[in-house]
């Protein structure tokens, strides 16, 4: 299995990446940005349109290739433990496969956070699930590299489950409301006292960073001028 990163040619490139052409913004600019949330939240539309721009490489998460998702959704718990396995050695071997001094010393945009897998699996697992989770995670001896800015957007239950339907994916139309709550909960215990990169944090419930040029020049003058170790972007549409 190889790495999953897409490089974008110059004819990709986002119209808005122009703007980001001189040398003081992209020295600005951080090198690793990774786009994290609750599913359906918009963050690989994000991540997409971020490395679009910014003409960075792209690496997603593999959620297509795990064979056990669609299970997951559909049977529940009984198929937590293989769901959690397979994103958990998907991330070894995307981690293997990066070059020593290659790809994450130049630039990069990922819809995922290596630490969210152990989230996942406190959310699905029961304890002797998790326990055996762990042990194969502690096995691994995993040391994923720290991004230069963390994305993190929210959005209320009701606006994932509609993104979700808009979506369409059959297998997705099976998650309940009460599975967003409680992840969506626990994306927020997670990042109160994550404090290992830079973190904005976006209210993404009324904003289309695909389609509107206007909310996306606005996200990126943020992560331009983003100050501390901590930021909020809360937007308002109409105003905007």
């Amino acid at each position: 299995m190889t790495l999953s990163v897409e490089t974008l040619k110059p004819e990709q490139t986002d119209p808005a990446a122009v703007s980001l052409r001189p040398s003081d913004q992209r020295a600005a600019l951080p090198s690793f940005i990774a786009v994290e949330g609750p599913i359906g939240v918009g963050k690989t539309t994000l991540a997409r349109r971020l490395a679009d721009t910014l003409g960075y490489p792209l690496m997603l998460e593999p959620a297509a290739e795990n064979p056990f998702l669609d299970r997951f959704y559909t049977e529940g718990a009984s198929q937590a433990l293989p769901t959690q396995l397979f994103f958990l050695l998907h991330r070894a071997r995307q981690l293997a496969d990066i070059p020593s001094g290659g790809l994450l010393d130049q630039n990069l945009v990922a819809d995922f956070l290596m630490e969210k897998d152990e989230l996942f699996a406190k959310l699905t697992l029961d304890a002797q699930e998790f326990a055996l989770y762990q042990q194969i995670q502690t096995s691994l001896n995993l040391s994923p590299p720290t991004p230069d800015l963390v994305i993190y957007l929210q959005a209320p239950t009701d606006v994932l489950l509609q993104r979700i339907q808009q979506r369409g994916l059959e297998a997705e139309s099976q998650i309940a409301a009460d599975y967003l709550v409680s992840l969506s909960e626990s994306y927020t215990e997670f990042f109160h006292y994550y404090d290992d990169a830079p973190l904005l944090i976006v209210n993404a419930a009324e904003i289309d960073f695909a389609h509107n040029d206007v909310h996306f020049d606005h996200l990126l003058e943020q992560i331009l001028h983003m100050e501390g170790s901590r930021q909020f972007f809360n937007p308002n549409p109409t105003l905007l």
